[in-house]
């Protein structure tokens, strides 16, 4: 398991060379983002995501969310209507998950065989460069084991793969990053949007935006976009 750090006040070219050398090998790279720190691999690949699963210990039922580059990559991704795209670029980029529906172009392991997939566009430079870089949509699940908590402290994520039989291959050590939650999550798959997570993202501002009134359910439990 190699760490690099990373300096988000300097160019990071290099490192942004690095993780792209290991994701276009099929590795899995732990990586700062706008909220916690992810675990990513290729989207695309079901080999790489397959490792995401071992070094989460997480079971195959539950899907993995995805980060993405910006609108195109999403309408590749999904299938995407007027009225969907309209709420999207009100929450994007930003700490917003949308359960969309799947175009079937993500490895299957990414969603479990759903018929959706949870994505997200960040607002962080550093995700923009490195998508833009690599070219493929990553997983954007959370650096760490299923079942324990998420952490914003690097040295902890460190401390605890290194004493993982199943290791990422790199981590991208930005120090520890600002205390966030993981993101907010919406189901835009029916006619009636929900939230089923709230994250960062102030909920009132979201309601209104979904337009779901106080006689409707708004929160659910559900596994999809888990993080």
């Amino acid at each position: 398991m190699q760490v690099i750090k990373l300096d988000l006040n300097k160019n990071y070219d290099d490192v942004i060379e690095e993780a792209c050398q290991v994701l276009r090998l099929g590795g899995a790279v732990i990586y700062p983002t706008d909220t916690i720190y992810g675990l990513g691999a290729n989207a695309c690949d079901s080999i790489a995501v397959d490792q995401i699963f071992k070094i989460k210990k997480r079971s195959y039922s539950k899907p993995l969310p995805v980060i993405a580059r910006n609108m195109q990559w999403v309408e590749a991704l999904a299938y995407l209507d007027s009225r969907t795209v309209k709420i999207l670029e009100s929450v994007w980029p930003g700490a917003v998950t949308a359960v969309l529906q799947n175009r079937n172009h993500l490895s299957s392991l990414v969603t479990s065989g759903a018929s959706s997939v949870g994505i997200r566009i960040s607002d962080f430079v550093f995700i923009d460069k490195l998508l833009g870089k690599f070219g493929y949509p990553l997983t954007a699940t959370s650096a760490n084991v299923s079942g324990e908590e998420p952490t914003n402290d690097i040295n902890k994520i460190i401390e605890r793969f290194s004493q993982s039989d199943y290791k990422p291959n790199l981590v991208i050590d930005a120090g520890i990053l600002p205390k966030s939650k993981p993101s907010t999550v919406i189901d835009l798959t029916s006619s009636d949007p929900k939230i089923l997570r709230v994250g960062p993202s102030k909920p009132d501002q979201l309601i209104k935006l979904l337009s779901l009134g106080n006689d409707k359910k708004t929160y659910t439990k559900r596994n999809q976009a888990s993080e």
